[in-house]
């Protein structure tokens, strides 16, 4: 099973399929605007605006499961990010990432690539690089700044 398998929303509602990155590199991010770690979503932007030129593509999916910093509707998030830091990637539907109502996936993402203590995703910015194949490559901690992302990318996007 790869992640071409499933299925998101996009964030007006319209369903897509992951097949449509096939033979793209990903990095899939949980986000939430109002989380401490939400400028990343400039060091995001930058490694999108880099490599996607090289079949890469940053997909972001809001969540509001920890402390509720996703306030925004689904039709605002991308627009308030463009706005406050530059953002031009793809954001989804909000979804849940943990718990029995997790979306497929992000139980799919979890059950390929663990946490250290738990499988579950602890905190907003949980980053998993995925390969060309669709297969879920590493996982990296919220606090992770993407800048520390770019070498892990250009190995993948030259395989």
């Amino acid at each position: 099973m790869s992640i071409y398998d499933f299925k998101v929303q996009t964030s007006s509602g319209e369903e897509h399929s992951m097949s449509a990155y096939k033979d793209h590199v990903l990095l899939i991010v949980n986000t939430a605007s109002g989380c401490g770690f939400a400028p990343q979503l400039a060091g995001l932007e930058t490694l999108y605006e880099r490599f996607k030129d090289e079949k890469f593509e940053v997909l972001a999916f809001p969540c509001s499961q920890f402390l509720n910093q996703e306030p925004l509707s689904d039709t605002h998030i991308a627009d308030h990010c463009q706005l406050t830091y530059g953002t031009t990637f793809p954001f989804f539907k909000k979804v849940n990432v943990k718990g029995h109502d997790a979306h497929p996936l992000f139980r799919h993402l979890v059950k390929e690539a663990p946490g250290l203590l738990t499988k579950e995703i602890k905190w907003n910015f949980t980053k998993f690089l995925i390969s060309r194949d669709g297969h879920v490559v590493r996982r990296f901690a919220p606090a992770v700044k993407p800048e520390k992302l770019i070498k892990p990318i250009q190995q993948l996007l030259s395989e």
